[in-house]
């Protein structure tokens, strides 16, 4: 008798443990941990993950598993403990943790329907329901909802008369093509056409074609390749010389692309330095965490690749995380052309059914190297030798929903459970990593040099209040302007970069001041251009713009701030010569259009680049020679301890796309607070002044990398409950903890109200607290044990938004 410990897929604090089941006789053989598996749950059936199989239980009576859902584990032994890590870590439910650690094909749907139960005639049922099960054994649950009938079902169902069944649905659908296959060897089919009549002309030259070659054939090439009809191949099919057969293939969302090989570059004495320690720790199979500080095209790529290379040729893998953003098609040939064939590609521009066949090429061992973003991360390898995260200071590495992640902490957790390095990379590394290194927990390895001794490019600071005073009202400087106009000239591109998107930010009405609101968020809408309408970002409220201001009927209603539709319209005023690309969430919405653009863009279709966030990094185009930033402060602004560091970054990394190649580089940031050191020091790009100044400011503060935080969001639809039960988390929190701790709180939340439910917080500073996991836990098991209460209480451990 084997006893299988299974996760059951219902997310709720009484079900967030093992529950034990039989494994039939059947399936002794099959059923491995790591697999999931049907199971009969209450009166449904629903997945789970089978985490261990054991000899006995404490349970006298259990229940058979019912079928499994895969042929081999689809979580390794390591994914099944970092399972129990993510679930301490960041204190979510299990099930959650295993399912992110999958591709969404793999999370199951559940498929309902409504049945007679056993033994039931269909004349003890109600005569509207008679109607309905006459001609069909089951209803579907849809149906059921659209009819109305639900209420009637369950009145039925009480009785016993019906039952509800759930049955588990895969998503995913392998992608299977029809192949040709000859049927006899080359020798035979030669005599078959040689047997064949005069006219059937067509019928031998598919004959020759399989005695050259003997390899299955997909029909659609083959049909191309000999320009014949199908019906060709039929007539050879029912003579039994070929068939027809469904062939199941990868889904390539590179297969129309062709990588150059590359071989490795010369590297700089820089380079070299910064890659004998991390090929030490590959050598000695020692775990460190390496960060590699270096400036804007100082070559840390290169180091990646080589590093490597040297860890394929031990026969191990390597798992490569770039920020989402920066995933652009550069980022993915630098990697094909130097391992062709051994890269999985994970990232959100992927299908459901394109991510599922990635996936599987690296669970059958047919990579050894994965590029992707956050969630590559669980990538299902057994030997890594090494992991790398670019752009380490990004904050799209932390998860905002369960389990509430970071990349960089998994990472070094598999990399600790695997014995191998990883790798930190950042031209403005994050405070808390820098000051990691600073105190020896990570090795420092520097890179201060552009490649080639390249000069940074010169950076220039202009204050747009000065603007405004000499009478300039447009949303260029008089430079930029002047500048823009010297590139078109002189056939050069140029990048302007713009903090946000949408067309402007907000609509006020001039005479008395009122701001239109979401109606169910204390936000304000931002309005979008192509619709004419308004739109809150947070619950997608639409609305269109009134004429009138609601308030007191002025017809001075205006739109502030600027967006990138807003820019677009203006450059066509001012430059209408300039051909411009335009990079935004509207404009790249649709598959591959975030590729299309870039690639007209680096074949000079375009003057001007015009973006938000996502032309920020990773761009290496040899003609952009001049960078314009225009709204340096958007993000200054917002409730957030990190907003200067992330401004810092932010400069950072687009003055670093100009001037990359042979022509110098020059970069212009609009501003209205030129005096703050984060935008004074971007100019100069002085990380290090930077990083004294912004720990001053922590340090003073009790923020991070000083004290760590933990924040405790609770949301209710009436005020006062969420106030009350809020005082008594602080309360219970406060009696729980040293005094050493800060609990900041009740305080309403930057954004107090969102979908109609009022949102309060309490934020914990602390150093070491041994109880305080222990405390949250307990918080959180208190809420979710009720959920009658309406209450919702989420903890972010370590996060990186507090709005």
């Amino acid at each position: 008798m084997k006893i299988a410990s299974v996760i059951v897929d219902v997310p709720a604090k009484q079900t967030d443990r093992a529950f034990d089941y039989l494994i039939p006789t059947e399936w002794l053989e099959t059923i491995q941990p790591g697999m999931r598996v049907i199971v009969p749950f209450g009166p449904r059936k629903i997945q789970g993950f089978v985490t261990e199989i054991k000899a006995d239980s404490e349970f006298k009576k259990l229940r058979e598993i019912i079928e499994p859902m895969d042929l081999e584990p689809v979580l390794n032994r390591e994914l099944l403990d970092l399972g129990n890590w993510l679930t301490i870590n960041t204190l979510c439910f299990k099930i959650y943790a295993y399912q992110a650690m999958l591709p969404a094909a793999l999370k199951a749907k559940y498929e309902k329907k409504v049945k007679l139960s056993t033994g039931v005639k269909l004349n003890q049922l109600p005569a509207q329901l008679q109607e309905v099960f006459k001609n069909q054994e089951a209803i579907q649950w849809d149906d059921a909802l659209e009819n109305g009938l639900v209420p009637i079902l369950q009145r039925e169902a009480a009785k016993g008369l019906l039952e509800v069944l759930y049955i588990v649905k895969e998503k995913l659908k392998k992608k299977k093509l029809k192949y040709v296959i000859p049927l006899l060897s080359s020798g035979d089919l030669e005599t078959a056409s040689n047997g064949l009549p005069q006219k059937a002309e067509k019928q031998k030259e598919v004959l020759k074609y399989f005695v050259e070659h003997s390899d299955p054939v997909e029909l659609r090439q083959l049909l191309s390749h000999l320009n014949i009809s199908s019906s060709t191949v039929k007539a050879l099919v029912e003579k039994g010389f070929i068939a027809e057969q469904d062939m199941e293939v990868y889904r390539d969302p590179y297969e129309k692309r062709t990588f150059t090989r590359t071989e490795p570059l010369l590297l700089t004495e820089d380079q070299q330095r910064a890659m004998v320690p991390i090929l030490g720790s590959i050598e000695n199979k020692r775990h460190e965490v390496f960060l590699l500080y270096g400036v804007t095209g100082s070559g840390k790529t290169e180091i990646y690749l080589q590093t490597i290379q040297d860890v394929i040729e031990k026969g191990k893998e390597a798992i490569v995380l770039v920020p989402e953003i920066a995933l652009t098609p550069q980022m993915v040939n630098r990697f094909k052309g130097r391992f062709g064939n051994l890269v999985a590609v994970l990232h959100s521009g992927l299908s459901a059914g394109e991510k599922y066949d990635e996936w599987r090429k690296i669970q059958r061992k047919e990579v050894k190297v994965v590029v992707g973003a956050r969630s590559a991360i669980f990538a299902p390898f057994e030997n890594l030798g090494i992991i790398i995260i670019d752009e380490e200071h990004e904050t799209s590495y932390k998860q905002e929903e369960m389990p509430r992640y970071h990349a960089r902490d998994v990472a070094i957790e598999r990399a600790r459970n695997n014995n191998c390095p990883v790798v930190l990379g950042s031209a403005t590394p994050a405070l808390e990593s820098f000051a990691r290194a600073q105190k020896g927990v990570y090795t420092l390895l520097s890179l201060p040099n552009r490649m080639n001794k390249r000069a940074l490019p010169a950076v220039e600071i202009v204050d747009m209040r000065e603007e405004l005073r000499a009478g300039n009202r447009s949303m260029f400087s008089r430079k930029l302007f002047d500048l823009l106009k010297e590139r078109i000239e002189r056939k050069e591109q140029s990048v302007l970069f713009l903090n946000k998107r949408g067309h402007s930010s907000f609509v006020m009405c001039r005479d008395c001041g009122y701001v239109m609101n979401c109606p169910n968020c204390d936000i304000s809408l931002t309005y979008h251009k192509v619709k004419d309408q308004m739109k809150c970002h947070y619950c997608g409220f639409e609305s269109w713009v009134p004429n009138q201001c609601p308030e007191c009927a002025s017809d001075y209603i205006r739109y502030f701030g600027t967006g990138t539709q807003k820019v677009e319209e203006e450059l066509g005023k001012i430059l209408p010569e300039a051909k411009v690309i335009r990079m935004d969430v509207d404009t790249t919405g649709q598959k591959g259009a975030h590729e299309r653009l870039l690639k007209e863009f680096h074949e000079g279709k375009a003057d001007i680049l015009l973006g938000t966030q996502m032309i920020a990094k990773g761009l290496d185009f040899p003609n952009i020679t001049l960078v314009g930033v225009l709204s340096a402060d958007t993000m200054l602004h917002l409730p957030d301890f990190r907003s200067s560091e992330k401004t810092f970054q932010l400069l950072t990394q687009v003055s670093g796309r100009a001037g990359r190649h042979e022509l110098p580089g020059e970069v212009i940031i609009q501003t209205y607070t030129p005096e703050h050191y984060s935008i004074e020091l971007a100019g100069t790009q002085d990380f290090d002044r930077f990083y004294h100044r912004e720990m001053m400011m922590r340090k003073a503060h009790h923020y991070p990398p000083f004290y760590y935080l933990s924040l405790i969001t609770i949301s209710h639809e009436e005020l006062m409950t969420v106030v009350s039960a809020t005082e008594k988390i602080a309360a219970f929190v406060r009696s729980r903890l040293s005094n050493h701790a800060v609990v900041l709180g009740p305080a309403a939340s930057p954004i107090p109200r969102i979908n109609n439910r009022y949102r309060y917080h309490c934020l914990i500073k602390y150093k070491r607290e041994p109880e305080l996991n222990k405390t949250l836990k307990a918080i959180l098991d208190q809420y979710q044990s009720d959920p009658k209460s309406g209450l919702l209480v989420s903890i972010d451990v370590n996060p990186f938004i507090l709005m």
